[in-house]
């Protein structure tokens, strides 16, 4: 059973990311912010233990990070109290989750043998899982640091709602080298978030995409020829 899961790891975590990038569109905000959104990053970690189940080690720390994220959704919806301790304690469980998580989508898509429709969506979903990352630093920069973004925006009413969508769109298009220029960076460390999130969306265009593509025309070439 579990093997037939595997097959389809990339399909999974695909699949929840982009629930988690575009699920306020289809559910009302404030519940998706609220409710939706902690129970999809719960599937996603779920989505990335299987990706990485055949690595021991990497899915047991996956599956201590995901029982602690658990813990702190369950004490969130039952108590209101010390939320900014387990923000905390959730954004660096969600970051080293996804930093184990990506590294292990570009090695199984750079050794990947056979260039099928999993092997795109696991290139696709490193990508994403990039912007991810790019999110996540950047909101624990803003959060210890205010200031270190500014926002054209001002019609703020709720500041975590607020910082959560704008900083996921600014670590997106800064990825993709997009920059509209309506939030950008103040602060030194927040440069250096912006010049990192950019060098990272470049780095696995030109590298990990170009080896895919290099894979398939040569997996077509043999095809061809034994024909």
């Amino acid at each position: 059973m579990l093997d037939k899961l595997y097959n389809h790891r990339f399909e999974f975590f695909f699949f929840s990311q982009l629930a988690i990038l575009f699920g306020s569109l289809i559910v009302p905000q404030v519940f998706f912010d609220e409710i939706l959104s902690p129970i999809l990053f719960l599937i996603n970690l779920s989505a990335g233990i299987l990706l990485i189940s055949k690595r021991k080690i990497l899915m047991w720390f996956s599956v201590l990070l995901l029982i602690i994220s658990a813990i702190l959704f369950g004490s969130d919806l039952l108590s209101n109290s010390n939320q900014v301790l387990s923000n905390y304690i959730k954004l660096i469980s969600y970051f080293l989750f996804y930093i184990v998580v990506t590294y292990e989508i570009i090695k199984q898509v750079w050794r990947a043998v056979e260039i099928n429709k999993n092997v795109i969506l696991g290139l696709i979903s490193g990508y994403i899982s990039l912007g991810l990352i790019g999110f996540f630093i950047c909101i624990s920069i803003e959060i210890s640091t205010p200031g270190s973004f500014h926002f054209v925006q001002t019609n703020i009413v709720d500041k975590a709602e607020f910082l959560f969508e704008n900083l996921m769109y600014f670590s997106y298009i800064t990825l993709l080298t997009i920059g509209y220029g309506d939030i950008y960076p103040v602060s030194k460390l927040a440069h250096k978030t912006a010049i990192l999130i950019g060098l990272m969306g470049q780095i696995y265009l030109v590298v990990i995409t170009a080896i895919v593509v290099g894979k398939y025309i040569n997996q077509l070439s043999e095809k061809n020829i034994k024909e």
